[in-house]
């Protein structure tokens, strides 16, 4: 299955969760306050990459669950495409030519009212850390002369080219603000070969993982990482692959060429120090309108799906985050993964979704949109069923299903083990309303 992370397999549930993903990330924005959303947009294109959408995407399939991009600060802005980077270089993937990034300038000119300093570390003296702490090699860097907050090589050992990529991040206001970074991804949406979590003495965290770029290993592009979170809140993230780019080029050795230890050596080497010391502060909280959404905690997400399970469904596995959790159920027949997102606060805009055919209104005025589709992580006949529900007053809550215990594996049965009728009866639940928010 050739298309990108988010494709579908007909173009047609593209376009919608294209539609769906502007929609979100604008009722996100009206929960900022105006002076915010600045920092918002340059701050978000700025962090994280892909990588951790993934792991809230995967839930229920990428509606939802993408309102988190600009709460946290620490999802990707490869979303918006390299003409929407706001910085010469990028974490993982290389500018490309004519792009607005490509220039070696600043694409966000200040305008005097920014809320905070922009980072602008001299890429060569991120890439001159990257040379001395890794082994002897050449490298080919896209543009030293830039300055931003990444850069991005590519090394050759003499055993074939290999991408590489490191970048220096803030996490946010404190080091708890960046542990989903340091923390491995669960299995059921992310395959791996390996990862290991460590709290290092002197209180950093560390995260070593060897994965993959795709899911479901639709190219063998190889994706090894390293994580530093320091005790401060300071990020090096560190990536490298078995192929001259992150997609898009040929496989040119069996694995990247830096073994996790020599992984974990560079993003914990002390020469980062004085390059993230000039990273700027974070901008204070909002107060008020301008704080982040609150959610239910992950433990009363998970217990409350649990609760509403028809009987019959035996839970095999479990997992999530604040605000959503999945179940893999097994009723003889196969498993399935059943997610739930829940949304106390859509925003008004959110309810662009619920128009046309196919939406249902409720007499107590929840609109209710059903749809039955292909699944989008690339697993062999896998579907997707999905109930999306919105209140009145702009409580949502979205419940999938999947014929398949993961998205990214082959099908393993049918249908999902729920029908549409059991997910609208979870998802329409009044439990959701009253579970405590944080």
């Amino acid at each position: 299955m050739p298309q990108n992370e988010g494709t579908q397999h007909d173009g047609a549930p593209r376009e919608r969760f294209e539609e769906e993903l502007g929609a979100v990330l604008r009722s996100t924005g009206d929960g900022f306050a105006v002076d915010d959303r600045r920092e918002l947009v340059a701050g978000g294109l700025q962090r994280g990459r892909r990588r951790l959408v993934r792991r809230r995407l995967a839930v229920t399939g990428g509606v939802l669950a993408l309102a988190a991009v600009g709460i946290g600060g620490v999802y990707g802005g490869s979303l918006l495409g390299p003409a929407g980077q706001a910085t010469t270089t990028t974490v993982a993937a290389p500018p490309q030519p004519g792009h607005a990034n490509g220039t070696g300038t600043r694409t966000d000119a200040p305008t005097g009212k920014e809320p905070f300093a922009q980072p602008q570390i001299p890429a060569k003296d991120i890439a001159a850390v990257l040379k001395a702490h890794t082994p002897a090699g050449q490298w080919q860097f896209d543009d030293l002369e830039g300055r931003g907050q990444a850069v991005t090589g590519v090394y050759d050992d003499g055993h074939g080219k290999a991408g590489v990529s490191v970048g220096l991040y803030r996490a946010g206001g404190t080091a708890e603000s960046g542990t989903g970074q340091v923390t491995c991804p669960d299995k059921n949406f992310v395959p791996f070969d390996s990862c290991t979590s460590e709290r290092l003495p002197g209180g950093d965290r560390l995260m070593v993982l060897q994965g993959y770029e795709y899911a479901d290993k639709r190219e063998e592009t190889k994706d090894w990482r390293a994580v530093l979170l320091t005790k401060d809140g300071l990020i090096v993230d560190a990536s490298e692959y078995n192929a001259a780019a992150e997609k898009g080029a040929e496989i040119s050795r069996e694995n990247p060429p830096f073994s996790p230890a020599q992984l974990k050596a560079l993003v914990t080497a002390e020469a980062w120090r004085p390059l993230l010391r000039q990273l700027p502060e974070p901008p204070k909280p909002p107060k008020g309108p301008g704080r982040s959404p609150s959610v239910p905690s992950a433990a009363a997400v998970q217990a409350t799906l649990r609760s509403l399970l028809p009987r019959g469904a035996t839970v095999t596995s479990h997992g999530g985050g604040d605000g959503h959790g999945y179940v893999v159920v097994d009723d003889g027949k196969g498993a399935s993964m059943v997610g739930v997102d829940v949304q106390p606060t859509a925003g008004s805009v959110v309810a662009e979704l619920f128009s046309g055919s196919g939406v249902v209104t409720l007499p107590d005025g929840t609109k209710v949109k059903s749809t039955q589709e292909l699944g989008e992580k690339g697993g062999e006949g896998v579907v997707r069923w999905n109930v999306d529900t919105l209140s009145p007053k702009g409580f949502r809550v979205i419940v999938s299903a999947y014929n398949s215990g993961t998205q990214y594996e082959a099908a393993t049965r049918a249908e999902p083990a729920l029908t549409m009728e059991q997910l609208k009866a979870i998802a329409l639940s009044p439990k959701w309303r009253k579970l405590p928010l944080k």
